[in-house]
């Protein structure tokens, strides 16, 4: 009888067109993921005379390889790409969250003139797009990059200091990691601030006062209070800018063009004449490894960070 009884209300509370709505969606998203899968293992002049769909319907008729995987993992610079990609992206994550845990503590939990106006102009910040203002930036680094070479030669004992310093080769940012992290890091902390600062204002305040009444300083208010607290705000965001900064091309193109990384070396798997393309799809599934963990290691704490402040 209470089998009856469950499986009854499980199906009362079955929602056939939210159900078939999401699986239309997924099945859509999951396309061209399945379309590259299967021009991977395809042979090359299968994948040239028809398309991949094909190969669902008549996979005995195809030519299946495992080729493209083999050459892709092989390709030169692989290797050396996946490591310039993880060294752009885990600073260039862990840099916005830190500051913007910062800031939005602060817009939460302080009061200073001018607070709400600070925080409308960081949230309008969000619509200035990256695209315009690559060519700004980019000349701003190279007059740094002028700057600080007439300082080193003209002063080279201020940089004795600096490990490995080499007083017959010029320091500069453009080209190396630290002008991708500041680049990445600048663009989402808009994004940042408002994620943080909406979770934080779901926090218990009575919490924070009663630590405040015990003598606790925002300094450890800030370490022992909101950021265990926040732990799904900042893991929801952790998730999105990683994700950006992994896939991201033109920002490693323009600014860490010393580096290059596993987008631009899928490129260059291309060739000249567009001849490598089942090796860029191959290769793609290599790029995808890390990206998937980082998913589902911090999903848990997905949808509660984005819906953080949405209802109170």
């Amino acid at each position: 009888m209470s089998r009856t009884l469950t499986f009854a209300t499980r199906l009362k509370k079955f929602r056939l067109g939210s159900s078939l709505t999401l699986l239309a969606l997924v099945i859509l998203w999951l396309i061209p993921t399945v379309g590259l899968f299967v021009t991977a293992f395809r042979n090359k002049d299968d994948a040239y005379s028809s398309g991949w769909w094909t190969a669902i319907f008549s996979p005995l008729t195809q030519h299946w390889t495992i080729d493209p995987f083999t050459q892709a993992l092989n390709a030169n610079n692989l290797v050396s790409s996946f490591i310039s990609t993880v060294a752009v992206a885990v600073p260039a994550t862990i840099l916005p969250i830190m500051f913007a845990a910062f800031a939005a503590y602060g817009f939460t939990f302080l009061s200073f003139k001018g607070k709400e106006v600070w925080f409308a102009i960081i949230i309008g910040l969000m619509v200035v797009p990256m695209q315009a203002a690559l060519v700004p930036v980019l000349q701003l680094f190279v007059g740094f990059d002028s700057w600080i070479g007439d300082l080193q030669m003209n002063n080279p004992a201020l940089f004795q200091w600096i490990p490995f310093w080499d007083p017959n080769y010029p320091w500069h940012i453009t080209g190396e990691y630290p002008a991708g992290w500041i680049v990445h890091s600048a663009f989402a902390m808009p994004l940042a601030v408002y994620i943080l600062r909406n979770y934080m204002m779901t926090l218990p305040h009575a919490l924070i006062e009663a630590a405040r009444v015990d003598g606790a300083s925002y300094y450890q208010i800030f370490w022992k209070l909101v950021i265990p607290m926040s732990v799904p705000a900042l893991a929801s965001f952790a998730i999105f800018q990683f994700l950006w900064v992994w896939n991201d091309y033109l920002v490693a193109f323009v600014f860490v063009g010393n580096h290059p990384v596993l987008t631009y070396t899928l490129l260059s798997m291309l060739g000249q004449y567009n001849q490598g393309w089942q090796i860029v799809a191959a290769g793609s599934f290599f790029t995808l490894i890390v990206p998937v963990v980082v998913f589902f290691g911090l999903q848990r704490y997905f949808v509660r960070g984005l819906t953080a402040g949405s209802v109170k």
